[in-house]
């Protein structure tokens, strides 16, 4: 009969040996490493040939405010000392004078000198009880088990108590100070052979060597055929390992881009600041709109002013705000300034960027134009609002497009994005009509959550820009997105994200 390797080392040992032997003893007698000696140990005892035996005990250390002490007395014991030299009493603010115990030490020591009964208070003064004087010379147990335990020894209980220190009676005083004692519950193996095992080694069974990989050597020489393969059991615990990786966000973003990318879309940009000519008059939005208010807008102090686009696009906005200009409407009725136009602002929403694609657009050709980017604007901050977000806004333009052409793509790319439920609701935007909020089903909230608006632009904001051609638009939050992606409650875990979170968020979704 044959056994493996380190079992046949295990049970030879034990048979030599008058008394059960520790765990790390016999990994020493066999010069291995404790893990696997433990593990074949287990596995000897499944089948009868070796016995066990484990007893718990306490394993003593300085904690951090412990070993901050060292060696010197505890607080207390200074402000008795103090007091003995000075007749027994001394005002509370005189004792820092008299040791190198800061007026705060001296104040956290008061509870502790009255618990012992070394001393007591009247008033601004401290007075030595009886207790203290007899006791000034005479080490109380948790002063011993500190004085034990410095410089970084670390003892079982049992060692502590033979040493003479009363270990109850100082777990019992240092149990109520935070930080100055460090207690761990350990186990304590020793394994000794069974009659069973040694029958067995008496039987003349071998030892067979165990490898964890076949080595070229072995194949040459065939020394293979005496050995076994260790198994690997892809089962057992190993160390986490936490490779570099995107942001969760981040990673958000460029599945939005790329979703985008794949319906055929192209990707473009505009700049953080904005001149209120692209982000508001070129959207039809009136210049005595509640938006373009200080309170809900940022402006920009420098630049003072942007530059605005050529004069014969800026007169078809002005005509269309004042009067509908060109466009069969009539307009807001009130006189366009200039002047407000050139303001600067951190644009309030992507759209932005999609009016100018679509002022560069050729008319009678189709396209099909996307953005993502940080919007800016005043929000009250909450679970689901911060003043700097994102959006995705799209354009389709195409003389074909119709309302239903722009519900199925907003539906198409929600299904890519892993919401396979989404409904619309008709609403209102000021350069949208029709216009519809976009809603996606959360099983695990049984509800439906808003994501953002959709609409055709009005013929307000597509004919100044020389576009006749319908044009399908959107804008969607992608915070919130995110936020049903990754199971997050909080918008700001998105950005205030704590390590684990980091670690443990899924690359992807099942």
């Amino acid at each position: 009969m044959e056994l493996p390797e380190i079992h046949y080392r295990i049970l030879d040992a034990l048979a030599g040996l008058d008394a059960p032997a520790s765990v790390p003893d016999l990994a020493n007698r066999l010069d291995a490493d404790q893990s696997p000696v433990m593990a074949a140990c287990t596995q000897l005892r499944e089948q009868g040939l070796v016995e066990i035996e484990e007893t718990t005990y306490d394993e003593l250390s300085l904690g951090k405010e412990g070993r901050k002490l060292g060696d010197a007395p505890l607080p207390e014991r200074t402000v008795v000392g103090v007091l003995i030299a000075q007749g027994g009493r001394c005002k509370l603010t005189e004792i820092p004078e008299h040791c190198d115990l800061s007026a705060g030490q001296v104040g956290q020591s008061l509870r502790w000198l009255n618990q012992r009964g070394w001393a007591n208070k009247e008033g601004d003064t401290l007075v030595l009880a009886e207790d203290g004087r007899a006791d000034a010379e005479v080490k109380q147990p948790d002063e011993l088990l500190l004085a034990a335990l410095a410089g970084g020894r670390t003892a079982r209980a049992d060692e502590l108590v033979a040493e003479g220190i009363d270990v109850a009676a100082a777990l019992e005083l240092l149990g109520k100070r935070k930080g100055f004692l460090h207690i761990k519950a350990r186990t304590d193996r020793r394994v000794s052979i069974t009659e069973t095992g040694r029958k067995l080694l008496a039987s003349g069974v071998t030892a067979r060597r165990k490898v964890t990989q076949l080595t070229p050597e072995m194949l040459a020489d065939g020394s293979w055929r005496e050995v076994d393969l260790q198994p690997y059991d892809v089962t057992l615990a190993a160390k986490k390992l936490y490779p570099g990786k995107e942001h969760a966000f981040q990673r958000t973003l460029d599945k939005v881009r790329r979703v985008f990318l794949e319906m055929g879309f192209e990707e473009i940009v505009s700049p953080w600041v904005e001149s209120s000519f692209w982000d508001f008059d070129a959207l039809f939005q009136p210049q005595d709109h509640p938006a373009r208010d200080m309170q809900d807008t940022f402006y920009i102090a420098r630049p003072g002013r942007c530059t605005l686009p050529d004069d014969g696009l800026v007169e078809r906005i002005r005509a269309t705000h004042e009067n509908g200009g060109d466009t069969g409407s009539t307009g807001w009725q009130y006189r366009w300034n200039r002047e407000l136009a050139h303001k600067p602002v951190l644009r309030t929403h992507t759209t932005a960027a999609t009016i100018r694609a679509l002022a560069r657009h050729q008319q009678g050709r189709p396209g099909k134009y996307f953005v993502i980017g940080p919007v800016f604007r005043r929000e009250t901050v909450d679970y689901k609002h911060l003043p700097v977000f994102h959006q995705v806004d799209g354009i389709i333009v195409d003389k074909h497009a119709s309302l239903a052409s722009l519900l199925g793509t907003l539906a198409a790319f929600y299904k890519k994005m892993g919401f396979p439920k989404v409904r619309f609701r008709p609403s209102f935007f000021p350069y949208t009509e029709p216009s519809a909020e976009v809603f996606l089903w959360l099983e695990h909230r049984d509800e439906w959550v808003e994501m953002g608006g959709s609409g055709l632009f009005r013929p307000e904001v597509t004919l100044p820009l020389g576009i006749t051609d319908r044009v399908l638009a959107w804008g969607l939050g992608l915070e919130r997105l995110a936020m049903m992606i990754h199971g997050l409650k909080s918008i700001g875990d998105l950005y205030f994200a704590t390590m684990p979170w980091l670690r443990e968020a899924p690359l992807c979704r099942a």
